[in-house]
């Protein structure tokens, strides 16, 4: 056997990819578990990750027409009872406000009081809390189509909670719309869908899949979900984003109506569309290496970090001056529609400093020492490339290049994703071969996408997720109509569909 490469990150994936994971987001400085169970607290270099994610999505909406507003933390418990499927959905994952203050007990402990006359359910989603507001601002055609998003919190009581992917508490953007017409609400459903691909393609360079949830995997009240997929590491599916054609159902649970231009009262119809911190978690998992996080370019906290070398003190002042014109200089350059972020790292603590950047994912590094300076360069690592890649630049030349040495990692970060999931992409239409494939006993068979026949019933549907606790991921938009057999049943299909195991 071969020596072992030396990681900054232990296990690797290989050992355990779970394990890794909680590892890297640790190593990375992004995010910390609080003392509150199940919730997490979002660092700088994670949280500044998010501004940028925000900043991006933020712009793309308001590009469709969507104007932001914020509404209430608390909902009434009978607003969540208006959508029957809506409420069962998301009961068991309710935090609920039961009184609204704190008395000391005979022993001087604080208990609740003052109880509410209704309870309280912390904001789990907000299409009814929205839907009682657009039943005042709506009462007219003229008054639509209204086209809302607001960036929020919301609380969902997870029992197995993660850092970044699955926590009670996370960050989000919610998109609601009200439509006069279930074409045109259908068409913003679709749009919407499109911007999240285009960002999280564009941004995170991570591919997708696009397509519709079967109905036992579609958003509690909605007619139709659309989706996309990514493939992480592991194998495993990913759900980026989500986009909901609400039909009139929230619509008639909240009484939003308005007159039509024929005179008539209607109920609107409506959609609601969202993405969370949890596209961060699919970042790590996608571009991640033994060594830490890789950010995408066009979405990292920083862009480039200069560590100056420095062996006398006498040699700092004017190394630091070379760094600090170097920075100068590349900060006025844009990248992804902003301006390049460089840090200077003077710490004195030695070669640790370049690991810590690696491990943060910092896509460039600039080592500057006096030989350096001397010769009027750097030397210069990328973070898609191995640690010890590193090559020497004129000063000019980095300055110059800088912008397209960017592009050329997140290009690089996006083609290898492709690579990966074509590589780990499958057909099959036998069962045995289809069980084999997904069964964790057998050691040597790697689970991924399969691309299988399903006759649609949801019984089929459950006996897989009960087996081999893979569900379908989507119903693919290009998926072609051809006959075969369910991979389950064996009854006649019309289509194939996207099965994998899944976050």
């Amino acid at each position: 056997m071969g020596k072992k490469v030396k990681t900054a990150i232990t296990p690797t994936r290989d050992e355990d990819y779970p394990a890794w994971y909680q590892e890297v987001v640790k190593a990375s400085d992004m995010a910390e578990h609080s003392a509150v169970r199940g919730c997490m607290v979002i660092k700088p270099w994670g949280y500044a990750l998010w501004e940028n994610i925000v900043s991006k999505l933020d712009k793309m909406f308001k590009n469709t027409g969507v104007k932001n507003a914020y509404f209430p933390l608390f909902i009434p418990k009978s607003y969540l009872e208006k959508e029957a499927e809506h409420v069962e959905g998301f009961a068991k994952e309710c935090a609920v406000v039961t009184h609204h203050k704190l008395e000391q007990d005979e022993n001087g402990k604080l208990v609740p009081a003052g109880k509410l006359a209704e309870p309280l359910i912390v904001r789990p989603t907000s299409e009814t809390i929205i839907g009682e507001s657009m039943s005042k601002w709506i009462s007219s055609y003229r008054d639509l189509p209204l086209l809302l998003n607001q960036w929020a919190n919301v609380v969902r009581w997870e029992m197995r909670t993660r850092l970044f992917l699955r926590t009670s508490e996370f960050l989000w953007q919610e998109g609601h719309t009200a439509h006069s017409t279930e074409e045109e609400a259908r068409e913003r459903t679709m749009m919407m869908l499109e911007v999240y691909t285009k960002f999280v393609q564009d941004f995170l360079a991570i591919p997708v899949i696009q397509g519709h949830k079967t109905e036992s995997e579609r958003f509690p009240g909605a007619v139709d979900t659309l989706c996309i997929e990514a493939m992480m590491q592991d194998r495993k599916a990913l759900q980026a984003g989500t986009s909901h054609f609400l039909g009139q159902n929230f619509a008639q649970g909240s009484n939003i109506k308005f007159q039509a231009e024929a005179k008539e009262e209607e109920f609107v119809w409506t959609t609601s569309w969202g993405m969370s911190t949890r596209v961060i978690g699919g970042l790590i998992m996608t571009h991640g290496d033994d060594d830490g996080v890789i950010m995408p370019p066009k979405v990292a906290p920083s862009h480039v970090v200069l560590i100056p070398i420095i062996r006398k003190p006498e040699e700092k002042r004017k190394i630091i001056e070379y760094c600090q014109s170097i920075k100068d200089a590349v900060s006025a350059r844009e990248y992804g529609g902003r301006k390049l972020i460089v840090e200077i790292d003077d710490r004195d603590i030695g070669g640790a400093r370049g690991w810590e950047w690696i491990k943060k994912g910092i896509p460039v590094r600039a080592e500057i020492g006096p030989r350096d300076m001397e010769n009027d360069s750097v030397f210069m690592g990328r973070r898609d490339k191995s640690p010890k890649e590193k090559e020497p630049l004129k000063r000019e030349e980095f300055i110059n290049k800088i912008v397209d040495i960017l592009d050329d990692i997140q290009n690089n970060l996006y083609n290898r994703a492709v690579e990966f999931r074509k590589e780990n992409t499958h057909e099959i239409d036998e069962q045995k071969k289809f069980y084999d494939f997904f069964d964790s006993k057998n050691q040597g068979i790697h689970g991924g996408f399969v691309h299988a026949h399903w006759c649609g019933s949801a019984e089929c549907e459950e006996k897989i997720k009960k087996d081999l606790s893979v569900t379908i991921r989507c119903i693919p938009f290009n998926s072609t109509t051809e006959q075969g057999k369910c991979i389950c049943c064996n009854s006649t299909s019309s289509r194939r569909v996207l099965f994998s195991k899944a976050y």
